[in-house]
């Protein structure tokens, strides 16, 4: 049951000239190459003899490069406002991360029906999912056979069987011939990939149609075609179009086992190379993605050897080392009584010293008290008089004689009450007033407030 609380899973953080990358293989698999038609705007020829422009029309433009190597076999010299027809492949300049059309080949407009027919196929088996990466196959390390698919008289024959004897001698190449150029290449193509399906299906295919290269003859050879490589040098458009064929590129669709396609130089794209497992620039390139070298395996081979030895001997130091200790632990017991013995006297040793070390710290802290006590109870002393020397001036300067001496008076009535106010008073009251040195007895004769 699908849990709504369960945390979605994080997006993935691009780096930037990753970003570019992945676009630009995207537009790598999806469009290339691609036929566009346009008006020239900013024409200019670099000192290098690269040429950049833009072809735009009423809705958009695009930037494109063209390299020397193409430019030299123009056949007229461009001009803003013309109208062309420019055939390349798609990509991203990643330092500016900008969309551009790398261009193989300019024409005016009105030419490539060849190329218009290519692109209109394209199309229509990307549609059906022909073309899909999830398709595609990855290639066998190690295959037990090869199946080749060239023509007998094509120097890519030699080119890539060249390379294969070089770097797997060991391993055996099944030649299915066929034409690779002309009205009948396409029939032949498909009749020599069925023979190779058959190979990989069941080890046994139509002889008479089949050649053994690298030593191996029929009967003696006991692998399966694992991988097929279907090649071709390079030509123009005209020369490769048997390569475009629809019946060819379904039967490559049904292949069982993965199929290299190397057709052309770098820059030739077939409908078979966007159908196949993988495409090489060159047929020598496909050899070689094929064949990986012997001595390559035979270095790795030699790497675990030694990866292997290396791990045993630890292994092995390991468990003596192990051996030896737990030999000593059973062989001499006593020794680990010493040991604990001798920790013992060491322990007493240490505590013996902390009881001695913190009783001569207690008898200096008594000394340093009895020290002390002398200074502090003569401190505390003079202390206690300061004090009282400061209460009795306070207490001094209280005394009412002192204010008396300076002319004041004090009244009290009958019973000795002070007298502060003139309502306390009656007409012929009998009052007393102090003075510093006596007292006077009084008679109120009159009151005035």
């Amino acid at each position: 049951m699908f849990d709504s609380t369960r945390a979605m899973p994080a997006p993935r953080i691009w780096q930037v000239g990753e970003l570019c990358r992945a676009v630009a293989d995207a537009l790598q698999a999806r469009f290339n190459p691609v036929l566009v038609a346009g008006e020239l705007s900013g024409f200019s020829r670099a000192a290098s003899g690269h040429c950049y422009f833009s072809l735009k029309d009423a809705s958009g433009q695009l930037r494109c490069a063209m390299f020397k190597r193409a430019a030299t076999e123009l056949d007229f010299s461009p001009r803003d406002g013309e109208l062309v027809e420019l055939s390349g492949r798609l990509g991203v300049y990643e330092p500016r991360g900008d969309l551009q059309l790398i261009v193989e080949r300019m024409r005016r407009a009105g030419l490539g029906n060849l190329f218009e027919q290519f692109l209109k196929l394209k199309l229509k088996l990307e549609a059906e999912g022909l073309f899909d990466a999830a398709r595609k196959r990855a290639l066998p390390p190690m295959p037990g056979a090869i199946g080749l698919v060239t023509s007998l008289g094509a120097a890519a024959l030699h080119d890539v069987v060249t390379t294969l004897q070089r770097r797997v001698p060991h391993i055996a190449v099944v030649l299915a011939p066929a034409s690779v150029q002309g009205g009948k290449a396409p029939a032949e193509l498909i009749q020599a990939l069925l023979s190779l399906y058959q190979l990989a299906q069941t080890g046994q295919g139509l002889q008479a149609n089949l050649s053994y290269k690298n030593g191996r003859q029929a009967g003696l050879w006991g692998g399966r075609v694992e991988v097929i490589l279907l090649v071709r040098g390079g030509g123009a458009m005209e020369d490769l179009w048997a390569f475009n064929d629809e019946q060819l590129a379904r039967t490559l669709a049904q292949s069982p086992v993965p199929v290299v396609c190397g057709v052309g130089h770098e820059t030739d794209f077939t409908i078979a190379d966007f159908v196949a497992d993988l495409r090489a620039p060159t047929p020598t390139a496909a050899a070689e993605l094929v064949a990986q070298s012997r001595d390559v395996w035979l270095a790795a081979l030699d790497g675990l050897q030694r990866r292997l030895q290396e791990a045993l001997y630890r292994q092995l130091d390991r468990g003596s080392q192990r051996l030896d200790l737990l030999a000593g632990r059973l062989g001499r017991p006593s020794a680990r009584l010493s040991a604990q013995g001798l920790r013992l006297a060491r322990a007493a040793q240490a505590l013996q010293l902390a009881t001695d070390h913190a009783l001569q710290q207690q008898f200096g802290q008594l000394d340093r008290l009895a020290q002390q006590l002398p200074l502090a109870l003569a401190r505390g002393q003079q202390l206690r008089r300061q004090r009282l020397e400061q209460a009795a001036l306070r207490l001094g300067l209280l005394d009412p004689h002192l204010v008396l001496e300076r002319g004041y008076a004090w009244l009290s009535d009958e019973r000795g009450a002070a007298l502060t106010r003139c309502r306390q008073l009656t007409q012929g009251q009998a009052i007393r007033a102090t003075l510093f040195d006596g007292t006077v007895d009084l008679t109120v004769a009159s009151l005035a407030t």
